[in-house]
């Protein structure tokens, strides 16, 4: 017999003891600081939420919170699941609104800014990204950042388990928010259930997608749950109602099909001697049937109103007194159809029963009672404002009661509200709703103040945010058919949004040049305005883009003289951000940080946050190509502070201030700095952001020597090299450094040309990545071409020097090239370039002294860690050369740095060279080499397997004054026979590793 466990409601549990060691040990796990997440499918009724409340009932001392989504047909809020947890976390007085402002969005009784303007148009561009990237929403990305935050907080106290319910149900803005969460699960102590009807995700459904993306989270778990099998579903039945005989157990077991609510139902049905049904639906109603007359009625207006609905509205549409009401609620209650949800709100027991009642109301009956919900809507409250989202319902209800000219005003009103609230993608769907119904409205009863080009202006920005960029221009080469010479100021704002528009796809050029160059005929002899302020900026950046660099200059001064004129600073900002990339492209380097940082006190001014964030953005970049590493410390430093404060860490400027504060503390020596900055999720890498993340902080984790642990996250890594080029180009680099220092130049090799063969596959802009992944994979062929000269494999070393000299040739010619964006290499490619040509010295035997001493002067600019690295292969360079005492100094600079900075791989590599040079490094005597050049020459031979004849005839020396000399070496090394005097010598570091080690 299957276990049975019952339920605090009574209900039984059976057969899902795995399911819940699943859910149970993953919430162990969330507690002791692995944070993930569980997906849980399964057909309606199946247990998915009798699972839910178990595990919830056994949480412990984590903080629960719950939030559920409703099929209301698209009349509820945005973030629904989450203003019901964010509630719960309000009544357990742990929400502070005013350190997290963004959340008061997500808050039904907070006022948004479009309520407290009326009119006020809340929608605008999108903010503008690195390259063709997505528009995004600044409002969404502060919500999102704010609810991250939130839950971090909250998990950084006690264990968190938040559970969401009704996944299939989900609008898109929460389902945007959900996976913006799960890709930054890392070590928090919170653990996300998310539970979905599989039953219902038809082939187009909108959550099929993003279940196929969310599982690839390595956070992230699909728990499938299955009907019940006939014998648990016999011993489901039987513990429901362990009186009814067994062939009608038996009969409600078979007739029910392992699905638990529909056997339980049946239970129901049998106890109370009538004959089974045949179906769910039958079953349902029957349910209902047995009810008052007048509690069937409250059921039918009910359903109407969604899956909860409030006493007030439900009397109102019902008409009937409190009394009565009172009296109907109380039956339904008591026959488990409805529960209380909260106080004086009423909820379907099981969304089927909702369903089935909804289903069964005759079409005139239902378009009567949506008609009276909207009239209830629609009336002024006692207060004289609408609750949140009172649009979206009375646009719904309009809708389905045929009243298309309200449906049309409530759909405008819904879309400014969705905007408002950081949920473009809904703001959208109402917009496109009102769209669809403009023509079917009269035009004497269409909104005030709103025409069909507005509309599909703000339809194009809407669509941007969402994601959704091929929309986003449909909607605008609309607008550009419906302008209206005679207002040119609103013409141009319609064919500049295409401009902007077509700038996320590749393949616009042409379009997106005619689209800015006829925004700008419309206003070009008109007076300075913001219209005009921003046609210019935006073809300024056109321009530049396309580095037609003179006309770009001239439009973006022209940008800043009509945007100061008529107060338009955003554009404003904008415009000198783009004259500092001009400057820039001109070797200005000086103008251009003048022009940055104008444009950051521009953008803070008028609070463009995403502006601002991208002129400290290239402001930092100034410093850090120019060398000023400090400098960009600073200012990188300050961008990511404000990022946070301004709730956009998560914004595409607000994550590359973060990856180049990584790198810019990397090579400046502060790697704990660094390691915090990259907040490395260990194994656990989820999503673009954090593999991007997780890429820059792999150089400390490398150079530290924690080889097993970059091992790893590198292979993790490798696999993320799809999501970003940039990924692949810095792990690139660290994997062919990690087996550099692991003695495996062959893998060395293959990391850093797997990497530039990626980044020119892809076509990204990687000079400077291709000429650092290039100079490491030279390194490469130099040490396999001196193992080949160990072993005396003439034709391994021939084809070493030639892969060696082909990759340095690339090097130089991709250095020729510069960088794309100021065609210079500045300091840090010059630096690299001289590492690969000192690397490429040393292909046909020692390295040049010259060269290598040029590239630890290259990178003097302030790179710490690369410059000590060159200054210990510049001492081994002048040790073979027999300049030692040059080569002592070198030595011991980089011994300093390695210590100072953790570098076990770089100390130990120093350490080496210094035993096998016999020189002091500080107080390790006890280190020095024992062994005399001459006695590591012979112990070198033996240990490639030569005989003593053998040596003796390499070195030109008697096979007699061969054994004295290993006789030597035994007893300095207290050996006592060869082979264990090669091996201690390997284990003491005094000779190089045998090739293929």
């Amino acid at each position: 017999m299957p276990p049975v466990t019952r339920l605090g409601s009574g209900i039984p549990l059976v057969a899902r003891d795995r399911e819940m060691a699943v859910l149970r040990a993953a919430l162990d796990e969330a507690a002791r600081g692995t944070a993930g997440a569980v997906l849980l499918g399964g057909d309606a009724g199946v247990g998915k939420t009798r699972l839910v409340d178990e595990l919830t009932s056994a949480a412990g001392e984590a903080l629960v919170l719950t939030g559920r989504c409703l099929d209301v047909g698209g009349s509820g809020l945005p973030y629904l699941p989450f203003t019901e947890a964010l509630g719960q976390v309000r009544q357990a007085g742990l929400l502070d609104v005013a350190a997290r402002p963004a959340l008061g969005r997500l808050l039904p009784e907070q006022a948004l800014p479009v309520e407290r303007e009326a009119g006020r148009d809340v929608f605008g561009p999108p903010s503008p990204l690195l390259g063709r990237g997505p528009e995004q929403d600044a409002g969404q990305l502060q919500l999102f950042d704010a609810v991250f935050g939130l839950l971090d907080e909250l998990a950084q106290r006690r264990p968190v388990l938040l559970v969401l319910e009704d996944l299939h149900w989900a609008d898109a803005s929460t389902r945007y928010l959900l996976s913006f969460l799960l890709s930054r699960l890392r070590g928090q102590r919170l653990l996300v259930v998310a539970s979905y009807r599989s039953d219902d995700l038809h082939r187009a459904h909108p959550l099929r997608p993003l279940l196929n993306e969310l599982v690839r989270l390595p956070a992230v778990r699909r728990l499938d749950l299955p009907p019940l099998d006939a014998a648990a579903a016999r011993a489901f039945v039987g513990a429901l109602a362990e009186d009814l005989p067994e062939d009608v157990v038996r009969e409600v077991a078979e007739r029910s099909d392992g699905n638990p609510f529909f056997a339980e139902e049946l239970v129901a049905v049998a106890t109370s001697g009538s004959g089974l049904p045949w179906t769910l639906t039958e079953v349902l109603l029957a349910r209902i049937e047995r009810l008052a007359p007048r509690t069937q009625h409250v059921l039918r207006v009910a359903s109407v109103g969604g899956r909860s609905v409030r006493h007030d509205p439900l009397r109102d549409v019902a008409a009937l007194d409190d009394a009565e009401l009172d009296a109907a609620l109380r039956e339904a209650v008591q026959h488990h159809v409805l529960v209380v949800d909260r106080d004086e709100v009423y909820t379907f027991r099981h969304a089927l029963l909702r369903e089935a009642v909804y289903a069964d109301l005759l079409p005139g009956e239902r378009v009567r009672l949506h008609a009276a919900y909207a009239d209830r809507l629609a009336a002024p409250s006692a207060d004289g404002s609408a609750g949140r989202g009172t649009a979206a319902a009375l646009a719904h209800h309009s809708l389905e009661s045929h009243d298309l000219p309200r449906a049309l005003r409530a759909s405008v009103a819904a879309a400014q509200e969705a905007q408002a609230g950081g949920a473009p993608a809904e703001a959208l769907r109402h917009l496109e709703r009102a769209l669809d119904l403009w023509h079917a409205v009269p035009p004497e009863h269409r909104p005030a103040g709103v025409g069909e080009l507005v509309l599909l202006r703000r339809a194009s920005w809407a669509a941007g945010t969402a994601g959704q960029p091929e929309r986003a221009i449909a909607f605008a080469r609309r607008g550009t058919e419906l302008v209206d010479p005679a207002d040119p100021e609103d013409a141009a704002e319609t064919w500049r949004r295409l401009a902007q528009a077509l700038q996320v796809l590749d393949g616009t050029d042409e379009e997106r040049r005619r689209a800015i160059e006829q925004a700008w005929r419309l206003v070009r002899d008109r007076p300075a305005s913001p219209s005009r302020a921003w046609v210019l900026a935006v073809w300024a950046a056109s321009l530049r883009q396309e580095r037609a660099y003179a006309e770009a200059r001239e439009r973006a001064e022209c940008a800043v003289r009509d945007g100061r004129a008529s107060g338009a600073d955003s554009a404003v900002a904008d415009a000198l951000c783009t004259l500092g990339l001009l400057d820039e492209a001109a070797g200005e380097v000086v103008a251009a940080r003048e022009h940055h940082t104008a444009a950051v006190a521009c953008a803070a001014g008028c609070q463009a946050v995403n502006t601002e964030l991208r002129a400290r953005y290239f402001l930092g970049v100034n410093h850090y190509d120019s060398g000023d590493l400090a400098g960009a410390a600073k200012v990188f430093d300050e961008g990511v502070d404000r990022a946070g404060a301004t709730g956009m860490t998560w914004s595409s400027y607000g994550l590359e201030l973060r990856i180049l504060q990584v790198l810019t503390r990397y090579h400046l020596g502060d790697w704990d700095g660094a390691v915090s900055a990259a907040e490395p999720p260990g194994l656990r890498v989820s999503g673009t952001v954090s593999a991007r993340l997780a890429a820059a902080g792999s150089h400390p984790v490398v150079s530290r020597g924690e080889f097993d642990r970059a091992e790893r996250l590198l292979a993790e890594l490798r696999g993320d090299w799809h999501r970003d080029l940039q990924i692949a180009l810095i792990t690139g680099g660290t994997g062919a450094e990690l087996a550099l220092w692991r003695g495996q130049p062959e893998r060395a090799v293959r990391w850093a040309v797997e990497a530039v063969e990626w980044a020119q596959r892809e076509g990204g802009p990687w000079a400077l990545a291709g000429i650092r992944l290039g100079a490491l994979a030279v390194a490469g062929h130099a040490e396999l071409a001196a193992r080949a000269r160990r072993g005396r494999d003439v034709a391994a070393e021939q084809e070493a020097v030639r892969a060696g000299r082909e990759l340095a040739a690339h090097v130089r010619a991709t250095a020729e090239r510069g960088l794309p964006r100021t065609g210079t290499l500045g300091p840090e490619g010059r630096a690299w370039l001289a590492r690969a040509l000192a690397e490429e010295s040393g292909l046909a035997g020692a390295g040049d002294p010259q060269l290598w001493r040029a590239a630890v002067d290259g990178f003097g600019y302030g790179s710490v860690f690369e410059q000590a690295v060159c200054r210990w292969r510049l001492a081994e360079a002048l040790l073979a050369a027999d300049r030692r005492d040059e080569a002592v100094a070198q030595l011991r600079a980089a011994h300093e740095v390695a210590e100072r900075l953790g570098a076990l791989p770089l100390r130990d590599a120093v350490r080496a060279a210094a035993r096998r040079a016999r020189v002091l490094l500080g107080d390790q005597r006890e280190r020095v080499d024992p062994l005399t050049p001459r006695e590591r020459s012979v112990l070198a031979l033996v240990a490639l397997g030569r005989t003593n004849r053998e040596v003796g005839e390499e070195l030109y020396i008697s096979e007699k004054t061969v054994s004295v000399h290993l006789s030597r070496v035994m007893a300095k090394l207290g050996a006592g026979r060869r082979a264990e005097a090669v091996a201690i010598a390997y284990e003491r570091g005094l000779l190089d590793q045998l090739p293929g080690d």
